[in-house]
């Protein structure tokens, strides 16, 4: 086991996305087994210190990192350990990220008949940890999919005291749903047992379609027998089809395709790069490119797997700044909002009609469907909503910031008015008014952390801000 820290200058964590969660931990420890993570929970309760723990540290919440804390950085255990041929299930160690984790499955099958791949992964990102997918939640863009929940078989996790369990719904169904979707406040996952599906080859079918005209969409394809998809809206503000008009991908059955031909169109880290520079710049270019390359697209074939794969630009902002001689760093922060799938084309020209000169542009925008997560504790997925995915831009300065926080703030509203709800995970501008009526289980989750780790041994900023939030 690694250690960094000890004896040495305080050290300083930030997250890998919005770079707003600078932190300054105790000690970081980067263990390499599961026993490496129960001793450095135990010393941390000897000398009376809160544990903090992260993976790729892609959150934008503060949910990776505690002030004076000793840091668990899971990335040293990141070995993938079993493959159940007959059960789909894969036993890999929580700080593998989905950019190996995919790849190392493949190659592992590599000839076989029969091979598996995973349900869903968050997008965005292939580097993301599975243990972090765990303690947020995640979801995909399944179109009649519940939450990572749904794909978590049993856990192996290390509790306050530093001991060692291996959790599923059967042992411990009330554990196992705060462990799932509780940002790492109730234990330690070190590995995870991963329900996965049967391998398919997927035909891509796109279309322009208004949000208006969005859900009869949605359900036509659902009815042919489509797996996955997601419809990216309109970002220009100076446009009618602002957040009105988008593009709908969708994943069907290829029951004649036997492999992927070579060739097909794709998306360069270039070609990102310019769209990414352009949806800061000229958004109307912006949306013009995008669906000139995606119309594209439409009939090209893809592996139900690895078609969840996402091209992520790191540092992608910190070049925008540069090229654009940007006074101000910046960087892109995300909202979920979820409404009821009725109330869907409502909630979006509301969101039009706010934010056409809000002052933190809308930079990405995407539309996807989520089905109800029963089982766990903060359930955010407490309906079957439509899922909207908003990218603000925010400068690093104090004005800049709070038009961000305004301007999530009144999406959050938004969605309230419509009957719906918000993501904890990318941010934390909500007010208490708003967690309380979004996330009702919150108090029950608060004091199940009290009775369940009296010691508050496992904590983060998020969760200290949470508990001020609700307490003042």
């Amino acid at each position: 086991m690694a250690m960094t820290g000890i004896g040495a200058q305080p050290l300083e964590l930030n997250d890998a996305q919005s770079g707003l969660n600078r932190t300054t931990v105790r000690e970081i420890v980067t263990p390499a087994r599961t026993e490496d993570v129960s001793s450095a929970v135990r010393r941390a309760a000897r000398g009376d210190l809160a544990v903090s723990v992260s993976g790729s540290r892609h959150a934008m919440g503060g949910q990776q990192f505690a002030t004076d804390a000793l840091q668990v950085d899971m990335r040293g255990m990141r070995s993938l350990l079993e493959l159940d041929e007959e059960r789909g299930i894969i036993n890999v160690e929580a700080g593998i990220e989905w950019a190996e984790l995919m790849p190392a499955m493949v190659e592992l099958q590599a000839g076989r008949a029969r091979q598996w791949g995973i349900r869903q992964k968050q997008t965005g990102s292939d580097h993301l940890s599975l243990g972090g997918a765990v303690a947020s939640n995640i979801h995909g863009r399944g179109l009649d999919q519940r939450p990572l929940v749904d794909d978590i078989d049993a856990m192996t996790v290390v509790d306050p005291g530093g001991d060692v369990h291996e959790v599923d719904r059967a042992s411990d169904p009330a554990w196992f749903s705060l462990i799932v979707g509780g940002y790492g406040l109730f234990g330690i996952v070190t590995a995870v047992r991963l329900r996965l599906a049967p391998r398919q080859i997927l035909r891509r079918h796109v279309s322009l379609v208004h949000t208006d005209e969005l859900l009869d969409a949605f359900h036509e394809r659902i009815a042919a027998g489509h797996l996955f998809g997601d419809c990216q809206f309109s970002i220009d503000e100076r446009s009618p089809d602002f957040l009105r008009l988008g593009i709908l991908s969708t994943y069907g059955p290829a029951p004649d395709a036997a492999t992927i031909p070579e060739g097909q169109l794709s998306l360069s880290r270039e070609d990102w790069g310019r769209l990414l520079l352009m949806t800061h710049v000229d958004r109307a270019a912006a949306a013009t490119a995008y669906i000139a390359h995606y119309t594209k697209t439409d009939g090209q074939l893809y592996w139900s797997d690895l078609h969840q794969r996402s091209e992520y630009v790191g540092g992608y902002h910190r070049l925008l700044d540069q090229f654009t001689g940007a006074v101000t760093p910046g960087s892109d922060i995300i909202t979920e909002i979820y409404v009821p799938r009725d109330r869907l084309a409502a909630f979006m020209a509301d969101a039009a009609a706010a934010f056409r000169e809000g002052a933190a542009p809308i930079v990405y925008g995407t539309i996807r469907l989520v089905e109800r997560d029963d089982e766990t504790v903060l359930a955010w997925a407490r309906e079957p909503w439509a899922c909207v995915i908003f990218n603000l831009h925010a400068d690093h300065d104090e004005a800049g910031l709070a038009a961000a926080a305004l301007g999530f703030r009144r999406l959050i509203d938004l969605g309230i008015e419509h009957g719906g709800s918000y993501y904890l995970t990318y941010h934390r501008f909500a007010d208490r008014r708003q967690l309380e009526i979004c996330h009702p289980r919150f108090g029950e989750f608060l004091e199940a952390k009290a009775r369940l780790d009296p010691d508050l041994r496992f904590q983060s900023e998020w969760f200290r801000h949470q508990q001020v939030l609700l307490t003042t």
